[in-house]
């Protein structure tokens, strides 16, 4: 048998129906076309249905299929229409990625009850009843795969990001919840949780003159992490090569919450010539 053949039975998404929140965004974006290029029919969901046609083009430019549905996370009859339309047309879901989310860099003491209230509702809030929604439907099909997006500050903390921490922790808990309830119909739950990534709203932090360099010095990859370099896992947790994991919680970090960058310390290696 050959290697393409192996990794084809292995990762393909053949024939597998997989819904997307946040889907326009840089990591939903790097996920979606790539899930797309490996048999997925992509149901990309975002409140931003210009930059969802956008993509949608491009991945049926590529020769991959997708549809585009505007959704408000935080409208629970938005959520169910999209759900409904979806397995009208489909007939099920079988993978639900939830990638929608949203921060607003405050600190503790200066946040608004309006603003805790948005991020809550987009990140926590609104994945829940998502996650709700879908697993009605995947309880009737007797199979399932739910992928939430985490984060770093699900573990560790950077300063003004308590809200964005509280729900990432949540999105945590509410995965484990949804693998030891929802196993009895063969439905599993992972979460992914990136470190720094480097997108289009993430870069006025890393071209911070101070930013930049504090989370450069805690990556022991000394870099942030692309997009792209998600997509293996994503494509690996939704395919059946990953049929016996459920319920639990992958950093994608570059080794920071390993430790990052270590101190200066003594070495025999670091005195080779090929080292320098």
């Amino acid at each position: 048998m050959s290697v393409e053949t192996n990794l084809k039975q292995l990762f393909s998404l053949e024939n597998k129906v997989i819904m997307m929140t946040g889907a326009a965004g840089g990591i939903g974006r790097a996920i979606s076309k790539s899930m797309a290029s490996v048999g997925a029919q992509m149901c990309n969901c975002d409140i931003s249905i210009e930059n969802l046609s956008e993509l949608e083009n491009e991945i049926k430019q590529n020769g991959n299929e997708a549809e585009s549905y505007q959704l408000d996370v935080t409208n629970i009859q938005n959520i169910k229409n999209v759900v409904e339309q979806i397995i009208q047309k489909f007939g099920k879901i079988d993978v639900l990625i939830n990638v929608a989310g949203i921060n607003k860099r405050e600190g503790l003491l200066d946040v608004a009850e309006d603003t805790f209230d948005k991020i809550v509702n987009v990140n926590l809030k609104g994945l829940y009843f998502i996650c709700q929604e879908v697993a009605k439907y995947m309880i009737k099909e007797k199979n399932g795969n739910i992928i939430n997006i985490g984060s770093y500050n699900a573990t560790a903390m950077l300063g003004g990001c308590s809200v964005y921490g509280a729900t990432k922790s949540g999105v945590i808990a509410i995965t484990r919840s949804l693998a030891i309830e929802l196993a009895e119909w063969g439905i599993r739950a992972n979460a992914i949780s990136p470190g720094h990534v480097l997108t289009p709203l993430t870069q006025v932090t890393w071209d911070h003159p101070t930013r930049g360099n504090y989370l450069s010095d805690r990556i022991a990859m000394r870099r942030p992490c692309d997009p792209e370099e998600l997509v293996g896992l994503a494509i690996m947790l939704a395919s059946d090569s990953s049929g016996y994991i459920s319920g639990t919680n992958i950093d994608i970090d570059g080794g920071c919450l390993a430790g990052g960058s270590p101190w200066d310390f003594d070495s025999e290696y670091r005195n080779y010539d090929f080292y320098k």
